[in-house]
């Protein structure tokens, strides 16, 4: 087994990391990482569906999307992220296999936690860490958090959706009580002494185990990085058809719009509502956008070669925008 750590906070970088290690090479690893203001979700939901987008983009929070399937997370450095890639698929959905030096590792902290139900470490009946595995032609991947000193306002406010969301056909979140570490221990530290102590305790149970560096791959990891996680196409792109539906009131009136995407996030019909006033049919601006991405930088290019309050007397592209998402 090969012992990996990333020094890269970029979560585009450390999961393209993940899917080289997995698919390129044939050692079994084990490697720590951390990502920093960031959302990560499964590789079945509606990211939409997931993220609060008006807090996201203020807050200038990535969303990247993982391989493995589960719910919506979000990552701060204070949040250790832990992988097991072993050449086997015996373990499969066998989840204690993997958390189980884990929870050895908090229990001789002094932190009392334990694996409930599948997949999910708790301390008492407040969650501490979600985990999720991926096979691939006989290699297995096993990867989970650890909520060490997490910004809880943060990680609740980013999946905060709004009632006026989305219908999808998306694998949805369990919304979990969850709580950091740091506050079950009697003698905190830092994240980093945490996560070299976490490397120690693991190191010290597994044998013939050699540290390498990872930026021996670092071109095969960046191309990954640049041409698949950091895409919007893999990001949001991927998400199942869904119909998306959001209502808003300005000074000139309501808007409300409705759009169903097809595949790969594409717009294939879009209709907007409103007590507002207009100078020419709003069905023209509609028919602008069908077969456009649902994202920001497609419609903007779009709006570039109209005037929005032709359509919805006084209101701005910029507002616009902000119905659309």
């Amino acid at each position: 087994m090969i012992f990996i750590v990333s020094d890269s906070f970029d979560p585009y970088y450390n999961l393209a990391a993940e899917e080289f290690l997995m698919k390129e090479l044939a050692d079994e690893v084990f490697m720590l990482w951390r990502n920093d203001n960031t959302i990560v979700i499964g590789r079945n939901q509606n990211t939409l569906a997931e993220i609060n987008y008006d807090y996201v983009k203020e807050e200038n929070i990535r969303v990247v999307r993982r391989m493995t399937g589960g719910g919506a997370v979000y990552h701060d450095k204070g949040n250790i992220n832990f992988t097991f890639i072993v050449n086997s698929a015996e373990n499969f959905s066998n989840y204690e296999a993997f958390t189980a030096p884990v929870i050895g590792f908090l229990r001789s902290l002094g932190v009392d936690a334990s694996l409930k139900g599948r997949n999910d470490l708790v301390i008492g009946d407040q969650k501490i860490s979600g985990n999720a595995q991926y096979l691939h032609k006989g290699r297995m991947l096993h990867h989970g958090t650890l909520l060490y000193d997490a910004s809880q306002n943060k990680l609740e406010q980013a999946l905060k959706v709004s009632k006026q969301k989305i219908k999808s056909k998306g694998i949805q979140s369990v919304r979990s009580r969850v709580t950091n570490i740091a506050s079950h221990m009697e003698v905190k530290m830092a994240p980093e002494v945490f996560m070299e102590a976490l490397a120690e305790y693991v190191l010290n149970r597994t044998e013939n185990c050699q540290f390498v560096d990872l930026k021996q791959y670092e071109s095969d990891i960046l191309k990954l990085r640049n041409e698949k996680y950091a895409t919007w196409e893999w990001n949001f792109g991927y998400s199942p058809k869904y119909e998306f539906c959001r209502k808003k009131r300005f000074p000139f009136g309501e808007v409300e719009v409705n759009i169903q995407t097809g595949d790969e996030g594409v717009i294939r019909g879009i209709k907007i509502y409103g007590d507002f006033f207009s100078k020419k049919p709003v069905n023209e601006l509609e028919n602008l956008f069908c077969g456009v991405k649902h994202e920001s930088h497609a419609v903007m290019e779009k709006l570039n070669n109209v005037t929005v309050s032709d359509y919805i007397a006084g209101m701005s592209e910029e507002e616009f925008l902000s119905v659309l998402f």
